[in-house]
């Protein structure tokens, strides 16, 4: 059966010399399209990413912002990733008051934080590391000349030894802080421990000077690192309550307005802008905490997108339910505040709403934890604490756990004791199903 020429799209119809012409029209319009993009991309290659219009900050192709995007557009991504994290997740209201917990390193420094109250603090552990005298003057030098060059309105500055987290009135801080440190064997605990009295000591200034919100610089490697040691040291079940960008389990909530941020992008936005850090003195991590540390460095070298995947993995675990800011239902309270509220408000699962926590770190304890402690009621010198507490900072020793106990700061001993007498009750309720009755056999 002939077909139509005018509406053949087989070519059947042509000769062989009118087919070789067709081929050849054909492959000079494929070669000319191929120029074209060739030439688009090359006119493309070596500029930034978004704009297409400037060159970027830098030549290396490790996958950092720095090496895809201008100065303009670097600065405006960074900036974009902390105002969305600030306003998806309602963690700061104009009427808030903030302290900043100010480290002295590039995630420290920030100078968009105009519209609410803010002050700064910073937690001085010269006693703990022994440094000279000249040397501890000039990093708190540093740190006030730093604040005092701040945007304005001028930031109140509270320098805060980590001895503080005692009471002024019982003897020597110093002392008791030192003994505290030496009776803890493990070095992983040492530094766990003094993590968590940095948190009392900001958490106590907090209080002290009437803020209610305490942001911390924790950015994405720092959280990286986290993650890795977490899991390592057997505080899985926890790990939720630390990733997230609000923590309200605190008395003072604890937000994290850089989570999304990378440490390199940080000190970029530094050196570009000419901002100052200081460098602390502190003894290297020689623990866990040190060697997942260079762990995570190298696998960062290797594949520049490794922080953000651990990031990203660790994002996916279920929160607690006070891994967010209670809604806000004020009249001074802008609308558009209330609305991303609502939208951005996780939905924690409400199995994890445990309300023992740990004692010392204050991490919420899981069953296993509890099932541990089933004989609470028949030894006054336990207290409510997680596995990794109990294996890593209270001595393997029950004779050695009181004497402990005497060098904690009177916050951690009140709640040690406080938790020993008023969560037995609770503690067994949560358990009942797993506890043999009497007279059953364990086995």
């Amino acid at each position: 059966m002939a077909c139509s020429a005018s509406a053949c799209q087989s070519n059947c119809y042509k000769t062989q010399q009118e087919e070789e012409e067709a081929v050849k029209a054909n492959n000079n319009t494929n070669s000319f399209a191929a120029n074209i993009s060739s030439s688009n991309n090359n006119s493309n290659s070596g500029l930034c990413l978004k704009c297409k219009a400037n060159q970027p900050i830098s030549s290396n192709s490790d996958g950092g912002d720095d090496a895809r995007f201008c100065i303009d557009c670097f600065r405006g991504n960074l900036f974009g990733k902390f105002r969305f994290a600030v306003t998806s997740n309602a963690m700061i209201a104009p009427t808030d008051n903030v302290l900043v917990a100010f480290s002295g390193g590039p995630s420290s420094r920030d100078r968009s934080l105009p519209v609410f109250g803010v002050g700064v603090a910073f937690v001085d552990e010269s006693s703990v590391y022994s440094a000279p005298s000249n040397e501890t003057d000039k990093v708190i030098g540093d740190v006030r000349l730093i604040v005092e060059n701040l945007a304005p309105p001028s930031k109140e500055l509270y320098i805060v030894p980590i001895e503080s987290v005692y009471s002024s009135d019982s003897g020597d801080e110093r002392e008791r802080l030192k003994k505290l440190l030496d009776a803890v064997g493990d070095a992983t605990g040492r530094e766990d421990l003094l993590l968590h009295l940095r948190m009392l000591a900001l958490q106590k200034v907090a209080s002290q000077n009437g803020y209610n919100r305490l942001l911390l610089g924790s950015c994405v490697s720092r959280i990286a690192c986290h993650v890795i040691s977490a899991t390592v040291k057997g505080q899985g079940y926890s790990l939720p309550a630390d990733v997230q960008y609000v923590d309200a389990r605190w008395e003072i909530p604890v937000v994290l307005p850089l989570r999304d941020c990378l440490a390199k992008e940080l000190t970029m936005l530094c050196r570009l802008d000419g901002l100052k850090t200081v460098e602390l003195i502190r003894s290297p991590c020689t623990g866990i905490n040190g060697l997942v540390s260079s762990f995570v460095t190298l696998l960062q070298e290797e594949n520049p997108s490794r922080e953000c995947t651990i990031m990203r993995t660790a994002g996916k675990l279920i929160p607690f339910h006070f891994n967010k800011i209670e809604e806000i239902d004020d009249s001074n309270v802008l609308l558009a505040t209330r609305r991303r509220q609502k939208r951005y408000n996780l939905k924690p699962n409400e199995s994890f709403s445990s309300e023992s926590f740990c004692f010392i770190c204050n991490s919420p304890l899981s069953r296993s934890d509890l099932l541990s402690l089933k004989n609470l009621e028949s030894h006054k010198t336990s207290s409510v604490c997680c596995s990794s507490c109990q294996f890593q900072i209270l001595p393997q020793d029950p004779s050695s756990v009181n004497e402990l106990y005497t060098l904690l700061p009177e916050q951690l001993f009140a709640r040690a004791k406080h938790d020993n007498l008023d969560h037995c009750s609770a503690i067994r309720e949560q358990i009942q199903d797993c506890l043999l009755s009497e007279g059953e056999d364990e086995t």
